[in-house]
């Protein structure tokens, strides 16, 4: 377990979380070091969900002409850029907070506060959008209930397990987690075994060169569908929110990153590939009929397989995103703990009790119920909802990957840089994030900058009453920022 005082490595429960030479926390806001390598995957893992790709499969197949796992493959050599960006500035500042802390180090202060507060965006409505998931999915099979008392009812049970501690909240999620891969396990199996009868619908490299239905190849086509397929991958980064709670150092955060977004786009590519092979609909049909791109999925499995399978896959999912929120909702309180610990956000929002961030949970918590239940209450509530949630973390990834060029390159805090590892891989990883901002749809870029102007109004406003302050203070100038 890594030294407390060594300053190459994370801090321990009771040392300092800041950077070296920093003020140290007050008592009562540090938090407990008690997760492993697997934990971390297990967040991750859950956040994202091993069978994200069916709700969009449709959609992907459609928009790539058919060359879904394509698609898939390319969207997760994009992610592995921010990924990577992640690895490096965790061993820089192995805390909590993640992109705001890496930002505060490699850009400043005021980039630190634009970076936290534009993934605060994310993470407190990527929950939301998982919890109405769950709550249509229990309403599909208990149809006698509402799906906004589903809905709430699957932000108060996941919020009582982050409540009771991360390690506790790990613990059943490893369990959920298990029952959501031995699902898609059966998917697997199902599926080969279907298609060893010969009964592929398509082509056996068609979903990687496309279907035919319409017309031939096309990268540009690949390339659109693969701006809407890297939002399936958001979540593997929530594993660097726990940095100051894993046992062992920030090499391990850094290794579950990259391992986690490895694994789901293995799981993603052979999925979304035997789903094409197998689907009844072609590329074609599902462009012309964009109704039913969401069940393509569904329609898939059950005319290949059957129902059995398509109300296991369903009852998987009704569960999983349930589970998918309450990593999110852990890693967005950690991300107002941070802030607040910064004195970014309100200092009661700082304090822990037994290690774990309870107040800033239950305000993470409470806001993800309101914008649940309100849109499991409105027909178009999943629309308004999934329209917006991408924006602030794409904005957040486009600042980590400035935060590597400004602490290496631009700083040089590492001395000389490695120029493939820390300019050349950011830049690449800021012009895929880039491109799918300016990809998005019109209500997300429009949300979006509302959401930044307000943040650049929380920034003023705070630097002038910082500055007030340090006029006053013996102690002016110190810096408690790396």
């Amino acid at each position: 377990m890594a030294s407390a005082t060594d300053p190459s490595t994370p801090p321990g429960p009771s040392g300092p979380p800041g950077p070296p030479g920093g003020p140290s926390p007050a008592p009562g806001t540090s938090l407990r070091r008690s997760l492993g390598f697997r934990d971390l995957v297990v967040y991750g893992l859950l956040f994202i969900a091993p069978m994200a790709p069916v709700g969009v499969f449709g959609t992907l197949d459609a928009k790539s002409h058919g060359a879904v796992a394509l698609v898939y493959l390319f969207a997760t050599v994009a992610m592995a850029f921010t990924a990577f960006s992640y690895a490096q500035m965790v061993r820089v500042a192995p805390q909590a907070g993640s992109v705001f802390t890496y930002a505060r180090k490699g850009l400043g202060e005021g980039p630190g506060l634009i970076a936290g507060w534009m993934a605060m965006l994310d993470y407190l409505l990527i929950p939301a959008v998982a919890y109405l998931f769950s709550g249509i999915a229990m309403n599909a099979l208990v149809p006698e209930v509402s799906r906004w008392v589903w809905t709430a009812l699957a932000v108060v049970v996941t919020t009582l397990l982050n409540l009771w501690g991360v390690r506790a909240a790990a613990r059943v999620g490893f369990a959920v987690l298990a029952m959501e891969i031995a699902v898609l396990l059966v998917f697997l199996v199902s599926a080969v075994t279907v298609l060893a009868r010969g009964t592929e619908h398509r082509g056996w490299l068609s979903p990687f060169t496309g279907d035919g239905s319409l017309g031939g190849f096309s990268m540009a086509a690949v390339l659109g569908a693969v701006s809407v397929a890297v939002l399936s991958y958001l979540g593997f980064d929530a594993i660097a929110s726990f940095a100051e709670e894993v046992t062992g150092g920030s090499a391990k955060v850094a290794r579950a990153v990259l391992f986690c977004l490895a694994l789901t786009g293995v799981l993603f590519i052979a999925q979304t590939y035997l789903a094409a092979l197998l689907s009844p609909l072609s590329a074609a049909e599902l462009a012309a009929e964009p109704g039913k791109q969401g069940s393509a999925f569904y329609t898939t499995v059950e005319a290949s397989v059957g129902m059995w399978l398509h109300d296991l896959v369903a009852v998987s999912k009704a569960i999983g995103a349930a589970f998918a929120a309450l990593a999110g909702q852990a890693a967005a309180g950690r991300l107002l703990f941070a802030m607040a610990r910064e004195r970014r956000l309100p200092r009661a929002l700082a304090h822990t009790s037994h290690g774990t961030p309870r107040p800033a949970l239950l305000v993470a918590a409470t806001v993800t119920l309101i914008a649940a239940v309100w849109a499991a209450r409105r027909d178009d509530g999943l629309d308004h909802l999934v329209s917006v949630v991408d924006i602030g973390a794409l904005v957040a990834f486009t600042l980590l990957h400035a935060s590597v060029v400004g602490w290496f390159v631009v700083k040089r805090r590492e001395g000389a840089p490695n120029w493939f590892k820390h300019l050349v891989i950011p830049v690449l990883g800021a012009a895929v994030t880039i491109a799918v901002i300016v990809e998005a749809s019109w209500t997300a870029q429009l949300v979006g900058a509302v959401w930044l102007l307000v943040g650049l109004g929380v920034l003023v406003a705070q630097r002038g009453r910082r500055g007030g302050d340090q006029g006053s203070r013996p102690d002016a100038g110190v810096s408690s920022g790396g």
